[in-house]
């Protein structure tokens, strides 16, 4: 039978015979490329997220040089100083990780209705979507480490007298 189509389709060389395991491997080696494309994708948006949280935790260094003399003046120790920025940073990108996994839970489960008569159903991945927001504060803690050490390495007369 298989070859008595393959015979019939001679005539037309992108046409292709195949059952239905051929036809499911073939399906999920589309499917396994495009997750890898997704996640090439996912990978350099994290890392644009991170030059970002370190750009506005730079600039937010900068504006404040004044009251972070004033808090070393006051007693604030540069370790303590470093895990407030730290702090700063991992509850932004928490944040931020919280609010991208709320949006993709949501076109998660917008385009598995739609594609509901194709069998498509749509799971929550706990477990990864843990990992993500696992993934999000370790990066936001590696983002504050250049922030921190300028600020922390601040001098406080200096700092007093800006602006």
């Amino acid at each position: 039978m298989k070859a008595a189509i393959a015979k019939a389709l001679a005539n037309h060389p992108d046409a292709r015979v195949q059952d239905q395991k051929e036809f499911e491997k073939t399906a999920s080696g589309f499917i396994d490329s495009l997750l890898q494309f997704v996640t090439v994708m996912l990978l350099l948006a994290v890392l644009i997220a991170l030059l970002g949280i370190v750009n506005t935790l730079a600039l937010s260094v900068f504006e404040r040089t004044r009251e972070i003399g004033m808090l070393r003046a006051v007693g604030m120790t540069r370790r303590q100083l470093r895990r407030i920025i730290r702090y700063e940073s991992v509850i932004t990108s928490i944040i931020g990780g919280i609010l991208g996994v709320g949006v993709g839970l949501a076109f998660g489960w917008i385009v598995t209705k739609g594609l509901a008569d194709q069998g498509a159903t749509f799971t929550v991945p706990i477990g990864q979507l843990i990992i993500c927001l696992i993934v999000a504060a370790i990066a936001g803690m590696l983002a504050a480490i250049m922030p921190a050490r300028r600020a922390a390495r601040l001098d406080v007369l200096e700092a007093l007298q800006y602006e």
